[in-house]
């Protein structure tokens, strides 16, 4: 009898989903600006753009994203690239027609004019044009700021592979053959963690299920590559990691101990530890890459924290508006004061933090609070990673269970009465109250 139940409830969850994703799908002309969804072979579980662009005609570009798989029956994994074609104006419109029921695939068009050339290419449409085999699936990729060709990788392996995707073919020979161009060792369990210095060319950073973090310098190395820092200090997984954007010696980690500390690399050791951040498993940390005081963390208790790092001792805000655990956060690389987050509720949030505290009718706050500025509905299987696209401010991309990859855009309506006076003026009211 509980097996029928179970079956029965799968049904009707099963059921709910497709109903939310067909409302999503009628709604979304009203809701954005562009959104494109393509299935992939396999799910991915990371995903960021990469910084190269490649204009194609007076109304198109080309803009490249780092994905990987996640295979099952022994299959070979893949780092991948691939590439979405947007218009200049970052106008593709959801077309109902082109929505694929077998695949849960939406196409797009444009809202401008292409020109109707022979050579015109058609957004709407993610194409794979790098595999690289990879041995196990990937955990998570993040290229090198410094030179985008250079890719590190997390697997079920304890170790963390570097590659250079400019000499590696645009697809393997065999199904066989795994040539990275590095192997960093250090850990003894696999993870997720990952982040490379923005401050210094090839110094990387991991955080893996062993409970250490690993500082790496990967210039002028062998095949193998010892770390040079080992810094210990959660009693638990560690689940992410980043580096400081202006600070050069500051890393953060986060873990399922539930605390966060931030290290100072000059020494390796902790330098501030928060013990207690969230209730639960701390799964993703963000340092804001404008404002130099804050960062955000991402909890599987279903809320995202908002920190200084002058006063640890309680948090700035906590946002809510998941239904389950958040996986990642990350702040907008154009706005201080706007960050996102992805759960396994299938969503992902925005919030614009220069509206904490306003006031909302009984109707709006039934919504949500006032700073969740938009939900993006559009997938029907937990949200694994997104990012922001650095080259097309409020475009992001996001990957999810349910093998499929969105690239959106929210429309400009939702944010256009963004005031850049009243961002300064909150971002002062939260520092005011946080130093008090």
């Amino acid at each position: 009898m509980a097996a029928i139940t179970d079956d029965v409830t799968d049904i009707l969850q099963d059921r709910m989903i497709r109903d939310e994703y067909n409302v999503w799908k009628k709604n979304s002309p009203f809701l954005y600006d562009s959104v494109i969804s393509s299935a992939l072979v396999w799910p991915s579980l990371t995903c960021e753009f990469l910084p190269t662009l490649k204009p194609l005609d007076d109304d198109f570009v080309e803009h490249q994203l780092l994905l990987g798989t996640h295979t099952g029956g022994g299959e070979m994994n893949h780092l991948m690239v691939a590439s979405v074609c947007l218009c200049e104006d970052g106008h593709v419109l959801v077309d109902e027609k082109s929505y694929d029921e077998t695949k849960g695939e939406v196409g797009g068009h444009s809202s401008g004019s292409s020109g109707g050339g022979p050579k015109a290419p058609k957004p709407g449409k993610v194409d794979i044009k790098v595999k690289i085999n990879h041995e196990g699936e990937v955990n998570r990729a993040r290229y090198m700021p410094q030179n985008s060709f250079v890719v590190a990788t997390k697997s079920p392996s304890s170790e963390v592979f570097i590659f250079d995707i400019s000499k590696h073919p645009s697809a393997p020979k065999d199904e066989t053959s795994f040539k990275p161009q590095h192997r960093c060792l250090g850990h003894t369990k696999e993870g997720y963690g990952l982040a490379w210095s923005p401050h210094d060319k090839g110094h990387l950073i991991s955080g893996s299920e062993d409970g250490v973090v690993c500082i790496w310098d990967i210039n002028e190395q062998a095949l193998s590559v010892q770390a040079n820092g080992k810094l210990k200090g959660h009693s638990a997984p560690i689940w992410d990691v980043a580096w400081h954007m202006k600070e050069s010696s500051m890393i953060g980690s986060v873990s399922s101990d539930k605390s966060v500390i931030l290290w100072d690399t000059r020494k390796n050791v902790a330098a501030h530890t928060i013990a207690a951040a969230h209730e639960k498993d701390i799964n993703s940390i963000s340092f804001n890459p404008i404002n130099e005081h804050l960062f955000a963390t991402g909890s599987a208790d279903n809320t995202v924290g908002l920190w200084d790092k002058r006063n640890l001792k309680t948090k700035l805000h906590s946002f809510t508006g998941h239904k389950d655990e958040v996986f990642q956060v990350q702040w907008a690389p154009f706005n201080e004061s706007i960050l996102a987050s992805s759960s396994s509720d299938r969503r992902v949030n925005v919030y614009d933090l220069s509206r904490i505290g306003q006031e909302q009718d009984p109707e709006d706050a039934e919504d949500g609070p006032p700073e969740l500025l938009f939900i993006h509905g559009g997938h029907t299987g937990g949200v694994n990673d997104f990012c922001f696209n650095a080259n097309d401010p409020w475009t992001v991309a996001s990957v999810s269970d349910d093998n499929l990859i969105q690239v959106w855009k929210m429309a400009e309506d939702i944010y256009a009465d963004f005031d850049d006076d009243d961002e300064d003026k909150v971002m002062e009211k939260l520092e005011d109250e946080d130093l008090e």
